[in-house]
């Protein structure tokens, strides 16, 4: 297994990258691999997830594990995983100015939830409304949420973080973003968006 420019991956890397498979997710996310951007780190790995409820598409995302053996002075660490989520949102809650802190404290929340330590977060969350006009003013006007994110894995035994437990809290911020209920009984008071009324197109 050779990285960019015939480079040798590191054990970490391959081992973080198996473990991913290995995750245990809610059967409403569909996960699947997607290329990787070159760029960020000298090894990367990325994944795209659908939440769908039956043939209607509830939100989707992209996350992508960044490894630096040689530390990245930013991280404070030699992995990094960043993330794209968005959903589409009723016009009431699009318009609730707690929204964007709302879904910050979800994706924390989600790998809290989980056990989870990482460090330097940072991220934006965008609320954007599209109205439309001439051969499309039959189609009602939509808004929607956009969570961009990244954060610092905890390294384990081997230098290598839990990134199935990562992926499995990713995905538990997917489907709550999606207007899915909690999947266990001690979820119960988590606020969920809910559900939008059409089919997303991608």
């Amino acid at each position: 297994m050779e990285g960019p420019g015939g480079i040798a991956v590191p054990q970490a890397f391959r081992s973080a990258v198996d473990a991913l498979r290995t995750a245990r997710l809610r059967p409403q996310v569909e996960v699947e691999p997607t290329p990787a951007p070159q760029r960020l780190a000298p090894f990367a790995h990325a994944l795209e997830a659908v939440v769908a409820d039956g043939e209607q598409e509830l939100a989707d995302g992209r996350l992508v594990l960044l490894h630096d053996p040689a530390g990245h002075d930013a991280w404070h660490g030699t992995f990094r995983l960043v993330t794209l989520v968005r959903a589409e949102l009723e016009a009431e809650m699009a318009a609730d100015p707690l929204l964007p802190e709302v879904c910050w404290s979800w994706l924390t929340g989600a790998l809290q939830a989980r056990g989870l330590t990482y460090g330097e977060p940072s991220g934006t969350v965008t609320r954007a409304s599209s109205h439309y006009f001439g051969g499309l003013s039959e189609r009602p006007a939509a808004s929607q949420i956009e969570i961009r994110a990244s954060w610092t894995p905890r390294e384990g035994l081997g230098g290598v973080p839990d990134t199935a437990a990562h992926l499995a809290a990713w995905c538990d911020l997917l489907a709550q973003v999606g207007g899915l209920p909690p999947a266990g009984p001690g979820d119960a008071s988590v606020v969920t968006l809910p559900q939008r009324r059409g089919p997303q197109s991608r």
